[in-house]
């Protein structure tokens, strides 16, 4: 009786550990995608809120700065915004910024109502003086621009509610922001052996697409609130179960604005990038009902098969899907230097992409744990 009950309270303590690995990161999360964080972007200092945000978790878990100033590698760079006016009426009826429309995020601001000619039958000319665009498309997505364009273009959901669009009366208001200074966060915890330089780096970006005017704004739970969460359990797990190689995190900024933090990095290297033994850079954690994703794993098919093959034993997910080269996160450029990388992301469950529907509440983090067990496994595998 007395070794069931000790039985018992293991895989009680073991349940417990998973689910309060989800517990923090439904904190993190619903934190990172609060209204107070503007949706990490440009405008209301959303990204500075997010910054010191990360910083505080990675200090509360003892992780050291990477370096003498502490965890921020500063960079710049210009980035289109629209923090004022966001209005748009389509035949003298008001439509909503990021439910029924969202601009361009390359486009200069405009004002005025404007006869319209129809191109195609998804495009629109409006007659103005600055060149003026309006589409419809099934999915609005928005995005980051470093550039400003000499037209303006919106983008209307193509719900069959305008299919006769003769007028359209627009207010934006934008504001190009010249050498944006934000940062990268950087943090590290020693391995076992400190006399050996071999390096491991954990990265995700926590920058998303902010605001689209002074009142809509896009969370980004999933992209990637749900990456930070998973990087930040990992320094909480690494605090308390030191690894064997020291651990490098890095949090990168700019990554919507075009990859521009993990290329700062890349191009201005805190230590010699031959070091890193391997790297895992994680975006889109949130879901996994389908399995994982991993790109690169044909370029580091070794690596590939320790992964899958520990998948297998353990039974954690369903899929690990291998994928090519591609230049789609914060991997590629160290990729491009030469470092053994991955790219990690969860496929399946909800498809709210770049769009305000991106939010906490249906955020399911089907298979965190199991994602974060696996990570942790082939970790310590290599």
């Amino acid at each position: 009786m007395k070794k069931n009950y000790i039985i018992l309270l293991f895989v009680l303590g073991v349940t417990n550990l998973g689910a309060q690995d989800s517990l923090y990161a439904r904190k993190v999360i619903n934190t990172l995608c609060s209204k107070q964080f503007s949706g990490r972007g440009y405008i209301k200092n959303g990204l500075d809120v997010s910054a010191k945000y990360i910083a505080s978790e990675l200090k509360k878990f003892k992780a050291q700065p990477l370096f003498n100033t502490g965890y921020y590698q500063w960079f710049d760079f210009n980035v289109n915004t629209f923090p004022g006016k966001m209005n748009v009426a389509i035949n003298g009826k008001p439509i909503k910024p990021g439910i029924d429309f969202i601009v361009s995020p390359e486009s200069v601001g405009l004002k005025g109502k404007f006869n319209v000619e129809k191109k195609d039958s998804v495009t629109y000319i409006g007659n103005s003086e600055i060149p003026f665009v309006v589409s419809l498309k099934r999915k609005l997505t928005f995005s980051v621009s470093e550039e400003c364009a000499n037209y303006c273009a919106i983008e209307v959901l193509n719900n069959n509610t305008f299919n006769n669009i003769k007028t359209v009366e627009v207010s934006i208001e934008n504001k190009l922001l010249n050498k944006y200074i934000c940062k990268n966060i950087c943090a590290f915890i020693n391995g076992k052996d400190e006399k050996n330089d071999t390096v491991v780096m954990l990265t995700a970006h926590y920058d998303h697409l902010g605001m689209m005017g002074n009142k809509t704004y896009f969370p980004g739970a999933n992209d990637n609130a749900s990456g930070v969460s998973m990087l930040l359990n990992l320094v909480k797990y690494y605090s308390q179960h030191p690894p064997k190689y020291k651990t490098v995190f890095v949090f990168f900024a700019g990554e919507e604005a075009g990859l521009l933090g993990s290329k700062y990095f890349t191009e201005h290297p805190v230590f010699e990038l031959g070091k890193i033994k391997f790297l895992i850079n994680l975006d889109l954690l949130g879901t996994g009902d389908e399995g994982i994703t991993v790109v690169n794993a044909t370029e580091f098919k070794a690596q590939f098969e320790t992964l899958k093959k520990i998948n297998t034993e353990k039974n954690y997910l369903t899929l690990i899907k291998p994928r090519g080269k591609a230049h789609n996160s914060d991997h590629y450029w160290f990729t491009e230097k030469g470092v053994p990388s991955f790219f990690i992301y969860t496929m399946g469950g909800i498809k709210a992409y770049h769009d305000v529907y991106d939010i906490p509440k249906t955020l399911p983090l089907t298979k965190y744990n199991a994602v974060f067990k696996l990570l942790v496994d082939f970790i310590s595998a290599i």
